[in-house]
């Protein structure tokens, strides 16, 4: 039987078995946070001429908080790769039958157990704005953040996105807190040096050195997949926590890993920075996100497709269907139209529209360009909002 876990989602898939797994660690209430103690305040430092990266652990290392929340196990033994998944059961026998503990869970437990997961912040306001995953924080009963120099201090939650898998916290400290710098995550180019911050395995605050190795991976988890993907090692735990340029700024928000085995193989997958700082602006003022939706279900446009449609290139979104009372049936958008531009942008492939849209608040109109019968359409549609999104 083969597997792949991704995030927070679960699916019986065909291929190798392979685990794209959050970074949060569940352990049994009890266990000790480790934090490093090491005081200081975070500016951007470039690499010293001898190539140490010290300056930047200096300056970035007390801004990077663990962050602990208290789970509770429900009799329905509710999942933490999601609580909904249509293979989880089967994911759980196949998980128990090989002996192995369910990503990020400790060993079974019995229901109404109580639980503690970790997963890393960064510090980004020096009044206790903390910015995480939300997987890390995703159903906890209470969350409590640890500082660099070992306080530990209730959090509360400002506001989460499951849709970009980010979450801001807010602390109330006695004095303010260190923090860091956003950087310029379209300015990295493949090859260049990160760090990776964060604590793996609550083994306390540790610093792994690695480059970008690709930029855009797609995990296929959500409309805004565009990670940066890093060899810097990163383990359970390090989900939430910064990843760093050479000035010490940062440009992602360690997210995930690729591994045959549940650990860091050098393949691990970070949030890019300009993406995560405007959902987290949003977060930190109205404490939510509106998506915007139109009620389409889109396929890739094929060479073999464009070929007998009459399309020059395969590109753009193919409607496979639309659904009833949406704002693409008001439009008069039909299945079998092809999206080739949203507004006055080019919709080179499905994800294009995805990102467009749900980039969009809801009420906005936008013009639509479609193939249909062998030429272009134009059209315009009002989007409106997603249903999981607060009212």
């Amino acid at each position: 039987m083969s597997n792949i876990v991704r995030r927070y989602r679960a699916a019986a898939l065909l291929g190798a078995a392979v685990i794209i797994a959050p970074l949060s660690v569940a352990t049994f209430a009890g266990r000790d946070v480790a934090a490093a103690t090491a005081p200081g305040s975070a500016v951007a430092v470039p690499v010293t001429s001898g190539g140490s990266f010290a300056p930047i652990v200096s300056a970035d290392k007390p801004a990077v908080v663990t962050i602990t929340t208290v789970i509770r196990a429900d009799n329905d033994e509710t999942s933490q790769l999601g609580g909904d998944l249509p293979f989880d059961d089967q994911f759980r026998q196949f998980f128990r039958d090989q002996g192995i503990p369910l990503p990020d869970q400790a060993p079974e437990r019995r229901p109404t157990q109580r639980a503690e997961a970790l997963g890393s912040g960064f510090i980004v306001t020096s009044d206790g704005y903390i910015v995480t995953n939300n997987h890390v924080i995703d159903k906890a009963s209470s969350i409590t953040v640890t500082l660099d120099d070992g306080t530990q201090v209730p959090a509360k939650l400002v506001g989460a996105d499951p849709k970009n898998d980010l979450a801001v916290l807010k602390i109330k400290p006695t004095k303010p807190l260190a923090t860091v710098a956003w950087g310029d995550s379209d300015a990295l180019r493949v090859g260049d040096q990160v760090l990776a911050i964060g604590n793996p395995f609550g083994i306390g605050t540790t610093v792994t050195a690695g480059i970008v190795s690709a930029r855009g991976r797609d995990l296929n988890s959500g409309p805004y997949d565009d990670f940066i993907q890093i060899d810097a090692p990163i383990n359970r735990g390090n989900s939430g926590g910064p990843l760093v340029d050479a000035e010490g700024r940062v440009v992602g928000i360690n997210t995930a890993i690729y591994s045959p085995n549940g650990g860091s193989v050098g393949v691990g997958f970070a949030i890019p920075s300009d993406q995560a700082q405007k959902v987290v602006a949003e977060l930190m003022k109205d404490g939510w996100i509106q998506h915007g939706f139109i009620g389409v279900e889109i396929q890739p446009v094929t060479t073999d497709i464009a070929d007998a449609i009459g399309l020059h290139r395969a590109e753009g979104a193919l409607v496979a269907g639309v659904n009833g009372g949406t704002p693409a049936a008001k439009a008069g958008l039909r299945a079998g139209d092809i999206i080739t531009a949203f507004g006055g942008s080019p919709v080179k492939s499905p994800r294009d529209l995805s990102r467009m849209v749900a980039d969009l608040t809801p009420g906005t109109s936008k013009s639509m360009s479609v193939w249909r019968a062998g030429k272009t359409k134009d059209l315009s549609i009002t989007v409106g909002r997603n249903a999981g999104d607060r009212q």
